[in-house]
């Protein structure tokens, strides 16, 4: 069961990279797979559950201050002072765009998957569930994880 599960954020991760790459104006820098908590290290995760041909629930882990920073990379490099709905808004997005490419990646493999709505957390509310985490990070900005639940 791992291994399908290790295989299933690959399409997360090249899509993070890429979409990244294209909106925040950093190029990611990969980290080794690791195994951590789903709350893990992270003061917010944006969770999205696939649904249909694979059901997986798929997260992206963040501090608040690359979240605050990302969102003002995203705004022009309008200075965000803290996450405000306008930063929680913009990083929902990002996470809505990663998930989108995911799903299209993934119907390229013959998987056809629908993607809810990402759902913006704080980590302390999402339990202690094992998850995969492989790291991305972005150069001035921080670590941004790309999370599956597993199990």
């Amino acid at each position: 069961m791992l291994f399908m599960e290790a295989k299933w954020i690959h399409p997360f991760l090249h899509s993070a990279c890429t979409v990244i790459e294209q909106v925040v104006q950093v190029r990611p820098e990969r980290g080794e797979m690791e195994m951590t908590v789903w709350s893990g290290d992270h003061d917010l995760l944006v969770k999205i559950e696939l649904t249909g041909q694979l059901s997986l629930d798929i997260a992206f882990g963040l501090s608040e201050e690359v979240a605050v920073k990302m969102a003002s990379a995203m705004m022009g490099g309008y200075p965000l002072e803290s996450l405000d709905m306008m930063g929680e808004s913009a990083i929902s997005e990002l996470s809505n765009m990663i998930s989108g490419n995911a799903s299209t990646l993934l119907y390229n493999e013959g998987i056809i998957v629908d993607i809810t709505p990402p759902q913006l957390f704080r980590s302390e509310a999402l339990g202690q569930d094992s998850a995969m985490a492989v790291p991305l990070h972005l150069e001035h900005i921080g670590r941004f994880d790309v999370l599956v639940r597993v199990g």
